[in-house]
C-alpha cells in the first residue's frame, strides 16, 4: 500500500484517539463531581437485578440526563435552604461549607444507588441515611429543636429534590413530558422517602405544587442561607477549565427555582439577564456531556438487567 493510501487510515485513527483522550478527560472532570464520596456501588451486577423500580420506570428516565440532574440538584440545595431547621441540620452536623463537593458527592451517589444500583445496595444506601439522620439532632437559631428523622423534614427535603429534578427535565430535556408521566415519577419517588421515614408525601405535579404554596409561610432567608449560596457560588471547580460550567451550572440552577424563591434568596434582580445565558448555555453545554458520559451509570444498570435476558 503506498504512504498516500495510508494518510487517511493514519489521520482516522488520530482522530479517534483524540476524540477517546477528549471525551476521557471530559468523563473523569463530570464524575470527579458527583463521585469519590461515600460507598462504591456495583452498577453493572447481579445480572437481571432490577434494583428498586427497573427500566421501565420514569425516574430511570429522568435520573438519567447528567446535566439536568445537575442543575435540578443546584436548585433543590438553594430551595431546601430556606427551610430553618432543615438548614440547621446541615449547618450542625455537615462539613459543607468547607467539602461542598463532599455534599454534592454523598447526595448524588444516593440518588443514584438507589434509583439505578441493585436492590441490595439500594436498601442499604437507605438504611446508612437512616442510622445518620438518628444522630443528626440540635436547636436552631430561633429556638425550636430539630430532628434530620423528623417526617415533615424528610418531606421537605425530598419534595425540594424532585421537584427540582423535574423541572430541569421539562426544560432541558422533554418539555412536552405529559402530567400523568410527571405524576408516575413523583408516586415512585416517593417510595424512597417513604422508606425514609417522610409522612404526607405528595404523590402528583397537582400534589406537589399545592404543598410548595402551602410551605412559603414556613421559608425564611436567614444570614445561613445565604452563606449556603456563598459556597455554592465558590465551589471549587475540579480543574480551571471547568471552572466556566461550574458557573453556568450554579445560574442555571437559580434559573430553575420558582420566582418566589429567587425572590427571598435575592436573585430576581437579574433574573432575565441570567436567563438569557444560562438556557442557551446548558443546551450547547447537554450533547457534549451526554456523549462523553457513553458509561454511565445509567447505561451500566440497563446492561445489568439485560444480561440476564441474553444468558436465557
Amino acid at each position: 500500500m503506498s504512504d498516500q493510501a495510508r494518510q487517511p487510515a493514519s489521520r482516522g485513527g488520530l482522530a479517534q484517539w483524540l476524540a477517546a483522550r477528549i471525551r476521557s478527560k471530559l468523563a473523569a472532570g463530570v464524575t470527579h463531581l458527583t463521585s469519590g464520596s461515600g460507598p462504591m456501588l456495583d452498577y453493572s451486577s447481579p445480572p437481571g437485578d432490577p434494583g428498586l423500580f427497573g427500566p421501565d420506570s420514569v425516574c430511570w428516565k429522568v435520573h438519567a440526563d447528567f446535566t439536568s440532574m445537575m442543575t435540578g440538584g443546584i436548585s433543590a440545595l438553594l430551595l431546601q435552604a430556606l427551610h430553618p431547621l432543615a438548614l440547621a441540620g446541615v449547618w450542625d452536623h455537615s462539613s459543607f461549607r468547607t467539602d461542598i463537593p463532599g455534599r454534592l458527592r454523598r447526595t448524588a451517589t444516593f440518588i443514584a444507588g438507589t434509583t439505578y444500583g441493585n436492590r441490595h445496595d439500594a436498601l442499604a444506601l437507605i438504611e446508612r441515611v437512616k442510622r445518620i439522620h438518628l444522630g443528626v439532632t440540635g436547636i436552631a437559631p430561633d429556638g425550636r429543636p430539630y430532628r434530620a428523622s423528623d417526617p415533615a423534614l424528610l418531606t421537605w427535603v425530598h419534595v425540594a429534590e424532585v421537584s427540582s429534578f423535574m423541572t430541569a427535565h421539562l426544560r432541558y430535556v422533554n418539555p412536552s413530558l405529559p402530567v400523568a408521566v410527571q405524576d408516575r415519577y413523583f408516586a415512585e419517588t416517593a417510595r424512597i422517602a417513604e422508606m425514609l421515614g417522610a409522612s404526607h408525601i405528595p404523590r402528583s405535579r397537582a400534589g406537589i405544587d399545592a404543598y410548595l404554596l402551602a410551605m412559603q409561610p414556613e421559608l425564611v432567608a436567614s444570614e445561613r442561607t445565604r452563606e449556603v449560596v456563598k459556597v455554592l457560588i465558590n465551589a471549587p471547580a475540579p480543574s480551571v477549565a471547568m471552572r466556566p460550567a461550574g458557573t453556568l451550572m450554579f445560574n442555571a440552577g437559580v434559573d430553575l427555582l420558582p420566582d418566589w424563591a429567587q425572590a427571598m434568596l435575592g436573585f430576581e434582580r437579574f433574573a432575565g439577564v441570567r436567563r438569557a445565558f444560562a438556557r442557551p448555555g446548558v443546551r450547547l453545554a447537554a450533547p457534549v456531556i451526554r456523549w462523553a458520559l457513553v458509561n454511565g451509570v445509567s447505561k451500566r444498570a440497563r446492561r445489568r438487567v439485560a444480561s440476564a435476558r441474553e444468558s436465557d
